[in-house]
């Protein structure tokens, strides 16, 4: 409904333009063109972040018997949140109208999605506090039809829409640990890597540019970008514990070390005849990887682009 109120809002505005703007641009011979630019996008429709290893999305607070729980705050946001690179190639049909293929290049912010404080998980007793935070990193190809509203006074504004095709990313997520019982402290670190099915998405701007020569201009954008993902496998890539790497190896802090612990093929169900302790676990087969329910995770955000056109 938001895509549709969004799309019907630049429609209008797009009319609305067309019929106020003097053109001095209809005569414009210009055909293919080329934008360079960079961009920052906040955070939109925020939704509650997925379990993490099994971990609920929540930031749990224990009391100083690490048993009772003092507080509960579910985490929630967009991994559309950060900051993007971004090479445009266009051509325009005419004076009015054109297209534009995008290259994107985005590094998302991190965000908190588990946190721990104080849980007494063993006898000792050991207590551990610890985050887990994940950030996403994708490169994306976005083909979108421009409508150009006329030139007038070097400015030229124009609307596009088109659809986001993810080509390659992933889901970094990085959990850092810190266990403590009466022979000292440990510290564990665990990076998971999350590759996604593949999907499409939906994107609208609103932006204009200014001339200042016969070939190069100024642009400026304001774009909003909405698509959802979901998991395909999930692998551990790192494991350390105060620095020295375990990944193989079976520890106090991580007892299961088989290749089923690090590597996550995500199902749309589990059932009896799956590789999961949960629905199989006496044909649960450790050297295969373990079959999970597929989490989903939004990426949308609302962003200003800065930078350079060439035009021939």
């Amino acid at each position: 409904m938001k895509k549709s109120l969004l799309l019907f809002g630049l429609l209008v505005s797009t009319m609305t333009m067309v019929g106020q703007t003097t053109s001095t641009a209809d005569s414009k011979p210009e055909t293919w063109y080329f934008k360079l630019g960079g961009s920052y996008f906040i955070q939109t429709a925020a939704t509650e972040f997925p379990t993490v290893s099994g971990a609920l999305p929540n930031t749990d607070v224990y009391a100083a018997n690490g048993t009772t729980l003092a507080s509960r705050e579910t985490n929630h946001g967009s991994f559309g949140e950060g900051f993007r690179t971004g090479l445009n190639v266009g051509y325009r049909f005419s004076p009015r109208l054109g297209v534009e293929m995008g290259f994107n290049y985005f590094t998302g912010n991190d965000k908190t999605m588990v946190k721990t404080v104080n849980r007494l998980v063993a006898a000792g007793p050991t207590f551990v506090t610890g985050t887990a935070e994940g950030h996403i990193t994708a490169f994306d190809l976005a083909p979108a039809v421009v409508l150009f509203l006329g030139e007038t006074h070097g400015f030229e504004p124009y609307t596009k829409v088109g659809v986001i095709v993810p080509v390659v990313g992933d889901l970094t997520i990085e959990t850092k640990r810190t266990y403590t019982n009466p022979l000292g402290t440990t510290n564990t670190y665990t990076k998971d890597v999350v590759l996604p099915n593949p999907t499409v998405g939906f994107m609208a701007a609103l932006g204009t540019s200014y001339k200042l020569g016969k070939n190069i201009s100024l642009f400026a954008e304001l774009e909003y970008r909405n698509f959802t993902v979901h998991g395909k496998t999930k692998e551990t890539k790192e494991y350390t514990e105060n620095g020295v790497d375990k990944l193989n190896t079976p520890t106090a802090f991580r007892a299961d070390a088989s290749y089923s612990a690090s590597h996550v093929d995500y199902v749309e169900q589990i059932n009896s005849t799956s590789n999961s302790k949960v629905t199989n676990a006496a044909g649960f087969d450790s050297t295969k990887a373990t079959e999970d329910i597929s989490s989903y995770v939004g990426i949308s955000g609302l962003g200003m682009t800065f930078g350079l056109k060439y035009s021939l």
